[in-house]
């Protein structure tokens, strides 16, 4: 593991260390994120590019976690389903997002930026032409 890119924390009974990879904080924070209701799913790329709606293939792809001695900042870029309250979802994203972290790790979450960078539409719910899914991004 490399040691520049993980957490260390002693253990309470000094019989060693934990070190938590920063890629495992950015799986809990996406997974945690994409089981809000009215997530669609991640955005892959902050600098703007296409948007991907994803299973749970690769939950750190639109995640991204500045770790410090004891605490985390998190950055989200994510897909909204259309018809939901953006603002709503935001909250609940991030209040999930941090006490997940917060109980897996015991790391102090001092922020969470959300970036909303597409919208999805449902074929099923909306009257587009050719009757396939949508994601209309921010480009």
């Amino acid at each position: 593991m490399d040691e520049r890119n993980a957490y260390t924390m002693d253990n309470i009974n000094q019989i060693g260390q934990i070190q938590i990879a920063d890629e495992v904080i950015a799986i809990i924070a996406g997974l945690s994120a994409t089981e809000v209701e009215g997530v669609a799913g991640m955005s892959g790329n902050f600098a703007g590019g296409i948007a991907e709606i994803l299973g749970k293939k690769n939950l750190t792809k639109g995640v991204k976690v500045e770790v410090g001695e004891s605490e985390v900042s998190i950055d989200l870029s994510l897909v909204i389903k259309f018809g939901f309250k953006i603002p709503e979802v935001a909250a609940a994203v991030q209040s999930k997002v941090k006490n997940a972290v917060k109980t897996m790790t015991g790391l102090s979450v001092i922020e969470i930026n959300l970036h909303i960078t597409g919208v999805y539409f449902d074929k099923n719910k909306s009257n587009n032409v050719n009757g396939e899914n949508e994601v209309l991004n921010h480009n």
